[in-house]
């Protein structure tokens, strides 16, 4: 003999009868594991282009956020690009020694860094547009553009919540 939980963010599970429904936090499908699963199936449609031009997905994830938003300071960076500040050092060090970046201090604030853009990571970043948009193109035929449309609002707004109701 079985029950079946229904949750509205859940299938329904079966669930012997002599076990416990789930309740509580446990009767939501597990949605950070899901956002980590989604983000490794991306991947897969892009690490290969970014290996083959030798960049890590961090290292894209810094130019990506220069080339958009111009010049930003560590801070800035780590927090547009989800890299922890320590990690974020490794990362902005080797690229300053393949010359991707120049770090300026701040005037006003030694202890600040501006992090930009340099001519040969603007031409890498040229040379690796038309294979990335090869790939949005290639998922937008396989999931469908009206999915892919509903993704990104999905997710703005999950960021958009989340962002208002950040802890202090």
């Amino acid at each position: 003999m079985s029950a079946t939980s229904i949750h509205p963010t859940q299938p329904a599970v079966a669930v012997a009868s002599d076990q416990p429904v789930p309740d509580g936090p446990l009767s939501y499908r597990n949605l950070p594991m899901l956002l980590l699963r989604a983000r490794e199936k991306m991947m897969l449609h892009f690490r290969p282009i970014l290996t083959a031009h030798g960049l890590t997905e961090q290292q894209w994830r810094v130019i990506r956020a220069l080339n958009e938003h111009g010049a930003l300071e560590s801070r800035h960076i780590a927090d547009v690009c989800t890299i922890s500040t320590p990690s974020l050092a490794g990362v902005l060090a080797r690229m300053e020694a393949k010359r991707w970046i120049t770090k300026t201090r701040m005037p006003h604030d030694y202890r600040r860094v501006r992090v930009s853009l340099t001519p040969s990571s603007r031409k890498l970043v040229r040379r690796i547009a038309a294979d990335l948009q090869a790939a949005y193109i290639e998922l937008e035929r396989h999931i469908g553009a009206h999915q892919l449309a509903e993704t990104y609002a999905a997710v703005d707004a999950l960021l958009a919540g989340l962002e208002a109701k950040a802890p202090r």
